[in-house]
């Protein structure tokens, strides 16, 4: 979607007059002395987050706490606006004059400011304002209708998960993005404020409650993971609960953007979000003195890869775009796609092949990126006008893996962020022989949720055998089925050892034999013709030799 400007008087008088008035975002030395105390998390987070919290044995630290009270009153009574405070980055965000930004980098407690300046990085002169805009922020939208969104489904097995009755219920997913015009209006979101699944609103860009009349790129956004309209839109989890965050001005370019994304993942946080999704990515910007290398895409350099790492460790999964870059002269990937515990998606077309738009990886450090891909390219989507229309774009082939992501936290909410994450990228379609351009490849939610039940079955099996003192357990056992069969390995051995298993008859026959890396395993399908009988069943390295006799009924 094009950046527009509207050239008015009224507007020019605003810009000139915005120059004496900058932003600055300023970092603290410490928390020391602070009101606040990790015994009292609800003082700062609601009760959703702290479970979430010990749900997967997270424990709160010092960065969780707000910044010192007294240090943001001496801000302000410094004569600043200060507009808001990071919890994560121990910061405020403030908006004042040079002249009192001085006294305020002279206060004891003061760190100092990010890049020196405004954060917006802006020069003293109105051309920024003026210039022609040729670049687009979200990708290019083609308004055609369109009726359904089945392939998009279907691909990552969303059908699957949806009939198992995995459709995010339950779920918080926290949407930050530009803006959601007519959103409370369109008859495929009709469900979501009939059954007040809109949980919460806020325009960081504008600091106002209201999020509906602004950009309509998060609309588009929201109905890949929201929409529920029989015949026309289906999204990947229609039945979660959503936040809705504007983060993003596509009037601008700058660096403030990132310090709104970072502030509305800390609320995020606070609220109890589950999943964020953002499908907005920064690599250049409105003053060229802002803009990134992509050695900079390193997962550490920029606020906004920061903070969503620092999201993930506070147990939120944060699905972000690659980015659009791929058929141009940048071509990788944009930040915060570049953090290392996020889900970047990449973009595939219909027929599962690389759209050319998305941006590729790795990161500058090398690490595999982006981690996973979906439908981005002619991605069916509800637009601001009540219309189901198609468009390109990692903008929404990221939402609908975070639908798919909400789908496997509902199935299996015992999980951490991190686990979850890893559940996807090994279901992957390229898992063994991941790439630059989709990374592991097409996630599907039936191996997803296979391999996260098999992780379940090891912990109740670890807790069965915890006092048997067998280093090999076979179960079922008697078994009817050979295919319903598992061998777990009790013994410590080494990550990823190789074992030989072989299975023999009661004669000693050599039946079937294969090797296996994990611990934990099942036998094949093509076992489960054998008859009744007892079978001898054998594992074996230079380090093992293991047996165990099976009773098939």
């Amino acid at each position: 979607m094009p950046k527009v400007y509207v050239f008015s008087i009224c507007f020019f008088l605003i810009c000139l007059t915005s120059l004496g008035q900058n932003k600055y975002f300023v970092y603290f030395k410490d928390k020391a002395n602070t009101e606040y105390s990790l015994s009292k998390p609800e003082e700062f987070l609601s009760n959703r987050s702290i479970n979430r919290r010990k749900t997967q044995s997270i424990a709160l630290t010092q960065r969780d706490l707000p910044p010192n009270k007294s240090y943001v009153s001496q801000i302000k009574n410094a004569g600043v606006k200060v507009l808001y405070t990071s919890r994560w980055m121990n910061a405020v965000l403030i908006e004042t004059t040079e002249s009192k930004l001085n006294t305020v980098k002279n206060l004891s407690f003061v760190k100092g400011v990010e890049s020196n300046g405004d954060i917006r990085g802006l020069r003293n002169s109105t051309d920024q304002y003026l210039k022609a805009r040729e670049s687009t922020k979200f990708g290019v939208e083609d308004h055609y209708e369109y009726g359904t969104s089945k392939i998009q489904i279907d691909m990552l097995g969303v059908n699957k998960m949806h009939q198992k009755g995995f459709t995010g219920k339950g779920i918080l997913i926290g949407v930050l993005d530009s803006g959601f015009k007519n959103a409370n209006t369109l008859s495929f979101f009709t469900h979501l404020f009939q059954e007040n699944r809109v949980i919460d609103t806020y325009d960081f860009v504008n600091k106002e409650r209201s999020v509906y009349e602004d950009d309509s790129h998060g609309t588009a956004v929201l109905s890949c993971m929201a929409a529920s309209e029989q015949g026309r839109i289906i999204g990947t989890a229609p039945e979660a609960s959503y936040a809705l965050l504007r983060t993003e001005d596509v009037n601008s370019e700058t660096r403030i953007e990132e310090v709104y994304w970072l502030i509305a993942a800390e609320y995020s946080d606070s609220l109890g979000v589950d999943v964020i999704n953002s499908s907005l990515g920064y690599n250049t910007f409105d003053n060229a003195s802002q803009n990134y290398s992509y050695q900079d895409m390193n997962g550490d350099k920029s606020i906004v890869s920061r903070a969503a790492d620092w999201a993930v460790a506070a147990g939120i999964i944060v699905v972000v775009s690659a980015g659009n870059e791929g058929n141009k002269t940048w071509k990788y990937i944009s930040t915060p796609a570049d953090a290392d515990s996020v889900i970047s998606v990449g973009a595939v077309d219909a027929g599962t092949n690389y759209a050319a738009f998305s941006s590729i990886g790795p990161s500058s450090k090398g690490s595999i990126k982006p981690e996973l891909a979906a439908r981005g390219a002619s991605t069916a989507i509800g637009t601001f006008a009540n219309t189901v229309s198609v468009s390109n774009g990692t903008s929404f082939s990221s939402p609908l893996m975070a639908g798919m992501v909400a789908g496997l936290k509902q199935a299996f909410p015992q999980f951490t962020a991190m686990e979850l994450r890893d559940f996807m990228i090994r279901s992957g379609s390229q898992y063994t022989k991941p790439d630059v351009y989709l990374g592991y490849g097409i996630p599907n939610f039936e191996k997803a949720a296979d391999l996260a039940q098999k992780a379940l079955d090891l912990v109740e099996l670890e807790k069965v055998i915890k006092d048997s003192g067998k280093d090999m357990i076979v179960f079922p056992n008697p078994v009817t089925d050979f295919s319903n069969l598992s061998v777990y390995i009790s013994k410590k051995t080494e990550p990823k050892e190789l074992f030989r298993v072989k299975l023999f008859d009661s004669q000693g026959k050599l039946l079937w034999e294969d090797d296996k890396d994990s611990k934990l395993f099942s036998l094949p399908a093509e076992l489960s013709a054998l008859p009744a009988g007892v079978y001898q069943l054998k594992v074996h390295n230079d380090q093992l030799n293991l047996n165990s006799r099976i009773v098939k009924e």
